[in-house]
């Protein structure tokens, strides 16, 4: 991984935040060894201190934002508390089984239980029955979806993140037999010749840091074209300018990846 920043990757910056274009691999936060570490990258790169507000995980793209002062940091935290910011995202999934039904467009409700061995969410129907002695409680995971495309061997997918859980999107696409292209750990066939998996942060709305509390916030809008650019995602891009009004569109096919030795 790259030790800098280029110019092209920042999307938007100003003394109290910054968005990049993040790439599959690098770590918004609590870096491995040997992963690169985006806000120790920034800090050398920027000066100050740079802190991931959103949770994105490691093998996720798109937009990934920082806060570069601690009143910033706390501004930020509180408008994604207060449900305030808007998070858009990208999913390229496998074509589901023919016995699978699936609605053009709706709504996902779960009850995620983070399973710490493994490190992934399992999302369930309900919550956990009354007293129950769990080691992880389930909280209550909400998105939208929109299927704007769809193709021979995947399904692209538009996403609203309503809340923000581990591994929200990947668990619930699960739960319904739905797996984003690579991601191995909720049960795609395979992984990505170039690592990370098909689930892009596309955009993010949010209050400016600073706003004035007696004045309306100001929003800062922000998009992230995928960074590791491809046929899948050029059609992915062609269905989403469609009409919203428009049915699905036929992406061509693309047959699936040759299989990988990586785990």
């Amino acid at each position: 991984m790259d030790n800098k920043i280029n110019e092209e990757r920042i999307i938007y910056s100003n003394d109290q935040c910054m968005v990049i274009n993040k790439l599959p691999g690098e770590a918004a936060e609590g870096a491995a060894k040997g992963m690169a570490d985006l806000p120790q990258i920034l800090t050398k790169q920027f000066g100050g201190s740079f802190t991931a507000v959103q949770r994105l995980d490691v093998p996720v793209s798109g937009c990934a934002l920082f806060a570069r002062t601690p009143k910033a940091l706390s501004f930020l935290n509180a408008a994604f508390t207060a449900d305030r910011v808007q998070k858009y995202y990208w999913a390229i999934v496998e074509m589901p089984p023919p016995d699978l039904t699936l609605a053009p467009a709706g709504e996902l409700v779960h009850w995620l239980e983070m399973d710490t061995r493994q490190n992934k969410s399992i999302a369930f129907a309900e919550k956990a029955p009354e007293g129950s002695q769990r080691s992880s409680p389930r909280k209550q995971a909400i998105l939208r979806y929109r299927i704007i495309g769809k193709g021979t061997n995947y399904l692209f997918m538009e996403i609203e993140l309503v809340t923000g859980r581990h591994h929200q999107i990947r668990a619930q696409l699960a739960a319904l037999g739905l797996h984003i292209k690579g991601d191995l750990k909720y049960g795609a066939r395979r992984s990505e010749k170039a690592g990370g998996i098909r689930l892009h942060a596309r955009s993010l709305r949010f209050p400016a840091p600073g706003s004035s509390a007696k004045l309306p916030d100001e929003f800062i809008q922000v998009t992230a074209t995928p960074p590791l650019r491809d046929r899948l995602w050029e059609d992915f891009e062609a269905a989403a300018m469609a009409p919203e009004t428009s049915p699905p569109v036929a992406v061509s096919p693309v047959p699936p990846q040759a299989p990988s030795d990586c785990a």
